[in-house]
């Protein structure tokens, strides 16, 4: 569970109640059924009409996307590439074959390593995973763009239940006594439109692109990595390629992780339980 998103949700959602009740407001004050049912069930019913079945289907999973860190870290990538590329360099591109069990749950990369075991061209690997990579980020916004929807839809909903309640005030004039309570109310829902907007759903989204942001470039360094692997290009080579995506301190760090397997005279297999149990 990434807890940076839901402690984001709760410190916007709790300021504005917050703020709200400093000001002098009551609680009771923002809880209003008609509106909450003319804004999100509104919202709801417009974004049904804009997405296929099958894509709404997916929204619990894309809500798992946005709330769970992602696994896989660029550094242990880099690792796991450099141990391939030595064993590649040892014992030939043949040896990789038997390297693909450590990549049963990443189909990407043991897609990427049976082509280069295969002898497939170097330009057709890197235009089968590229338009693998492609696809996967359009993939993952076609649902994801359900919440960007949402926020978009929200607002405007908040403003037609605002005008909903004015057109009911208006209507009512010769009450003046119970003129600005009503007229309050009626914006309760543009407070419900903006704020679910603004706090939930434009958040989530933007969420979902930064996770899947991480999710591509791990992507592309993996590309790297296995076309340099067929190559036959050298590990500084190969490192100086792969180290590109790292900031400079975690360069260093994948360094000292290098340096302790070559110092311990760890196997490649070993040095591969040791990168996915870190």
């Amino acid at each position: 569970m990434d807890v940076a998103t839901v402690i984001g949700l709760l410190v916007g959602l709790l300021s504005l109640v917050i703020g709200f009740l400093m000001e002098g407001g009551q609680l009771i004050a923002l809880l209003k059924i008609t509106a909450f049912l003319i804004v999100f069930g509104g919202t709801f019913g417009a974004v049904i009409v804009s997405f296929p079945g099958r894509t709404l289907a997916k929204t619990p999973f894309i809500l798992k996307y946005a709330f769970v860190k992602p696994k896989e870290r660029a550094s242990d990538t880099i690792v796991r590439l450099i141990e391939l590329a030595n064993i590649s360099r040892r014992e030939g591109l043949l040896a990789l074959e038997g390297e693909q069990r450590n990549f049963a749950n990443d189909s990407f990369m043991s897609n990427g390593i049976q082509m280069v075991v295969d002898g497939v061209d170097s330009d057709v690997i890197d235009d089968i995973l590229n338009r693998d990579i492609e696809l996967y980020e359009q993939k993952i916004l076609s649902i994801g763009r359900i919440f960007e929807s949402a926020g978009g839809y929200a607002p405007t909903m908040g403003i037609i239940g605002t005008v909903m309640g004015l057109v009911h005030v208006l209507g009512s004039l010769e009450d003046t006594a119970a003129l600005g309570p009503a007229i309050a109310v009626a914006f309760i829902a543009t407070l419900y439109g903006v704020g679910s907007a603004n706090v939930i759903y434009l958040p989530i989204y933007t969420k979902i692109k930064n996770n899947l942001a991480s999710d591509v470039m791990i992507r592309q360094l993996k590309t790297e990595g296995i076309l340099s692997i067929q190559y036959g290009e050298s590990t500084m080579i190969l490192k100086k390629k792969l180290y590109a995506f790292l900031t400079d301190e975690e360069s260093k760090k994948v360094e000292e992780r290098l340096a302790g397997h070559a110092g311990s005279g760890a196997n490649a297999g070993n040095a591969f339980q040791e990168v996915g149990q870190s």
